[in-house]
């Protein structure tokens, strides 16, 4: 929106046309969302508050989350808020990726929206049935991965780029809208998953979106591309706003949610953020670099799902708890040190993704 103003201003003045670069769009996106949620959050805090919206906690969990009981949740609205405020501001709205990804971030906000609503009135922590919800998710990610696959102008755009090999990358054809749609579902309940500690998935978050900026710059650049071996996506740079956008406003919201947290972020904002995370993934052909960059995600994810298998095949638990935050905190580690250490964790990982543009 304001790209459009000023490229009117500048045939005034030339200096508006520094709004034309992406690096420079991206720092103030960021710094939109981040200013907005540190605004907002305080009135939505004591506005939750005041409505009684409060987080119902499981009483089969771990007994020091007993206190968390009451805390305001549907945080991710401030999120969402922020995010759609700033890309809205700063993107080129004229651009193919920009729409098809802020809103699916937006739809999977609003099943998250929905679930988290049903927990506060009915006072319990089942919330949307696991059915209805995988239902609506498999919908919305079907459907941006169909306008995806439609949009698409280059080969490049429906192929599995593989990391650390140039020039590797497998034609998928028909199953690009079946490895959309997992990226985008898969990621979006691995960070549900990992919300469950003060902090613990809005940093990782923060951080892999913080690396796609980095892949979305290279992808839509084709000098930079072409130096670095990386396949040239025309028009994927705009991706920079909208993650800079995710930056800005999860750094606004870890400002509350920090330990002890003020306010949780609930289903509306995990599920939103892990749909996001995963759809620029896609835009940008880096699928499989998002598995290492989220690989805390990954292992939350793999910890539910050997603990159910486990129980289910022999009756015994492989962890004490999972997801795999709940374990380490019954092994008796404080809660600070578990959301530290998988923060430093996804550091680490997030390295290693960025490695991969030149390590080929």
């Amino acid at each position: 929106m304001l790209m459009w103003l000023a490229d009117y201003l500048a045939q005034f003045h030339s200096g508006f046309r520094v709004f034309q670069y992406l690096t420079l769009r991206s720092i103030l996106a960021a710094l939109t969302a981040l200013f907005i949620a540190l605004w907002v959050g305080p009135a939505m805090i004591r506005r939750f508050v005041g409505h009684q919206i409060g987080q119902q906690v499981r009483d089969d969990g771990p007994k020091s989350h007993l206190a968390k009981a009451g805390t305001p949740t549907m945080g991710g609205l401030l999120i969402l808020i922020s995010i759609t405020i700033s890309t809205l501001l700063w993107s080129n709205l004229a651009n193919r990726f920009v729409w098809p990804v802020l809103v699916t971030t937006l739809c999977f906000g609003l099943i998250g929206w929905f679930d988290d609503y049903l927990k506060i009135v009915r006072k319990t922590s089942k919330g949307l049935a696991a059915k209805h919800k995988y239902f609506w998710q498999s919908c919305v990610a079907l459907a941006a991965a169909s306008v995806l696959y439609r949009a698409a102008i280059s080969p490049t755009e429906t192929q599995l780029i593989v990391p650390f090999f140039k020039g590797v990358a497998v034609d998928l054809g028909l199953f690009y809208l079946a490895t959309t749609y997992f990226v985008i579902v898969g990621t979006s309940n691995a960070v549900n998953l990992t919300d469950g500690l003060d902090g613990l998935a809005i940093l990782p978050t923060v951080l892999v979106a913080g690396a796609l900026v980095v892949f979305a710059y290279v992808t839509g650049n084709v000098k930079f591309s072409h130096y670095l071996g990386v396949p040239y996506v025309a028009g994927v740079g705009e991706m920079c706003i909208f993650c800079g956008a995710m930056v800005g406003s999860g750094l606004g919201f870890l400002w509350f949610n920090t330990y002890p947290a003020q306010i949780f972020m609930g289903d509306i904002g995990a599920l939103a953020l892990g749909a996001a995370l995963g759809i620029v993934a896609v835009v940008v052909r880096q699928e499989l670099v998002l598995f290492v960059m989220g690989g805390v995600f990954v292992m939350e994810t793999v910890s539910v799902i050997l603990q159910v298998a486990s129980f289910k095949l022999t009756g015994r638990r492989i962890f004490r708890m999972a997801p795999l935050h709940h374990h380490f905190e019954l092994k008796g580690w404080p809660e600070p040190r578990v959301i530290v250490r998988f923060w430093i964790v996804t550091v680490v990982l997030v390295l290693t993704g960025l490695a991969t543009l030149k390590l080929r």
